[in-house]
């Protein structure tokens, strides 16, 4: 009976610490990866649903940046992209992980609505105030 039990135990340990092949890559093979893409000086980054992770800024990374640039509205515009690449643990500083794009697989035009700028203005630039009566 104990070695029923320990059995059970150890294949639902074993079941509930299966990697998750969509999203692991360390094995060498490429994984699709849906996402926006934005590429800032020297740091890319792409965002999913659950996700974000570095890119590491390879000649792909930069052909994507290219691709991506003439639907950007502004410069801070992120593009959905698809792409494969290689998820890979960051050894150094920023995300704690990074994908290293192989292929790109399609980019479309951004679908939602630039997001609401409030600027703020300067002592010299705002109206002068309304006249007392004293």
């Amino acid at each position: 009976m104990k070695k029923s039990i320990i059995l059970i135990f150890v294949s639902f340990l074993i079941f509930s610490c299966k990697n998750d092949s969509s999203k692991t890559s360390e094995n060498g093979e490429s994984t699709v990866i849906r996402g926006e893409f934005i590429l800032i000086e020297n740091a890319g980054v792409i965002k999913g649903k659950d996700f974000i992770y570095g890119v590491v800024l390879n000649d792909m990374a930069k052909e994507l940046n290219s691709k991506i640039q003439p639907l950007q509205r502004e410069e801070y515009d992120m593009v959905p992209v698809v792409v494969k690449g290689m998820i890979k643990q960051n050894p150094g500083e920023g995300w704690p992980e990074i994908v290293e794009i192989v292929e790109i697989v399609g980019v479309s035009e951004p679908t939602s609505e630039l997001p609401t700028k409030i600027q703020s203005t300067d002592d010299a630039e705002q109206p002068p105030a309304p006249p007392t009566d004293e």
